[in-house]
């Protein structure tokens, strides 16, 4: 199932890139499954519509899939979460 509000952002982002002349995209993704973290095909999904940088917060640990790909490059962790420092899901 595809998740409302990357269903949207497939459906707009390029109008929005084009009509106002955006060259860089920044995504905030902490939320993007079921309001609490993010997967795997979430990640897939934004990676597929060229975005830049995906950027997480404090609920970067909230779906197990988060390990798979911590360390991607387009992923940009919270600053309080450096490299190394791994929280347990509550």
């Amino acid at each position: 199932m595809e998740v409302f509000g990357i269903k949207e952002l497939k459906a707009q982002i390029e109008n929005i890139k084009k009509e106002d002349q955006i060259d860089f995209t920044i995504v905030n993704a902490e939320n993007v499954a079921e309001g609490m973290g993010i997967t795997q095909n979430n990640f897939n999904d934004l990676l597929s519509l060229n975005i830049n940088v995906i950027t997480m917060g404090n609920h970067t640990w909230g779906k197990k899939d988060i390990f798979k790909f911590i360390d991607h490059p387009k992923l940009l962790r919270p600053a309080n979460l450096p490299k190394g420092v791994v929280r347990k899901r509550i």
